[in-house]
């Protein structure tokens, strides 16, 4: 019985270690993905940084990226910046790639 409590420990203790860092790779995509978008629009220093920090709060209306992609996509289209959904979600992909890196990096 001992060894069936082990392994089920040792499975909770990984589900939420990935639960962990799934949460920290979207939260830092996310500021990647207001980064870039902040700077399609014209944004730098302290204006680039709170709108990326913004684009990382937007996260928690909804569960998913949806509530993400609807704001970037809004706030390109109001600064007039031309951006495709395809490219933005292309994007979304491309920096929770580099997300991920970023945090097997770390260690």
């Amino acid at each position: 019985m001992a060894n069936f409590d082990d392994r089920k420990d040792s499975f909770e203790k990984k589900f939420a270690h990935d639960e962990t860092l799934k949460f920290k790779a979207g939260a830092r995509r996310n500021k990647l993905l207001g980064q870039w978008a902040a700077g399609l629009m014209g944004l730098s220093g302290e204006e680039a940084d709170d709108y990326a920090k913004s684009v990382v709060k937007a996260d928690f209306e909804e569960a998913g990226d949806e509530d993400v992609f609807r704001k970037i996509k809004s706030d390109l289209d109001a600064a007039g910046v031309g951006q495709s959904d395809h490219q933005i979600r292309r994007h979304m992909d491309e920096f929770m790639a580099e997300a991920i890196r970023q945090l097997k990096e770390q260690g």
